[in-house]
C-alpha cells in the first residue's frame, strides 16, 4: 500500500483494487457513463473521467443501481489483492440499503400439485423472480 503524501491512483483503477467492480473496464465505464462524485478538503466536485486521481482521505459516492455507495479512501492498493485486503483499502460511510418490498405470492389458475406448470405460470414465476432481485 501506497504511503506517499502526495500519491495518487487512477479512480478506475482503485475502484477495481477496492472490489467495487469485477473489471477495470467496467470502473471506467462505470464513471464515464454514470459519474462518480469526489469530495475533497469539503469541496466536492462530479468526475466523469476514469484517469482522476484519487487520494487517501477522498470521498468517493458512487451509485450501483438502487443502492448509493459513499467511500472514504484509507489507502491506496499496488495491486488487485483478496478481499480482506480490498476491505482495508477503504471505510464505508455508505446509507443502509433501502427496504425491499415483499411482493404477494403469485395467484396460479391450476391447483398445488397438479402438474408441471403451463408456459403461463412460468412466466408469472420468472416474473416474479425478477421483481426479487
Amino acid at each position: 500500500m501506497t504511503a506517499l503524501p502526495d500519491a495518487s491512483l487512477r479512480l478506475d483503477r482503485w475502484l477495481w483494487h477496492a472490489r467495487v467492480f469485477k473489471t477495470k473496464a467496467g470502473a471506467a465505464k462505470a464513471v464515464q457513463e454514470d459519474g462518480v462524485r469526489i469530495t475533497r478538503t469539503g469541496q466536492t466536485q462530479r468526475c466523469e473521467k476514469p484517469s482522476f486521481g484519487v487520494r487517501v482521505g477522498d470521498m468517493v459516492a458512487l451509485s450501483r443501481g438502487r443502492r448509493v455507495l459513499v467511500l472514504e479512501v484509507v489507502a491506496l492498493g499496488e495491486r488487485r489483492g483478496p478481499s480482506a485486503e480490498a476491505r482495508a483499502l477503504y471505510a464505508d460511510h455508505s446509507p443502509p440499503p433501502p427496504p425491499r418490498e415483499v411482493a404477494p405470492p403469485p395467484v396460479f389458475e391450476r391447483g398445488e400439485g397438479a402438474g408441471r406448470p403451463t408456459k403461463k405460470d412460468r412466466r408469472a414465476l420468472d416474473a416474479l423472480r425478477e421483481q426479487e432481485d
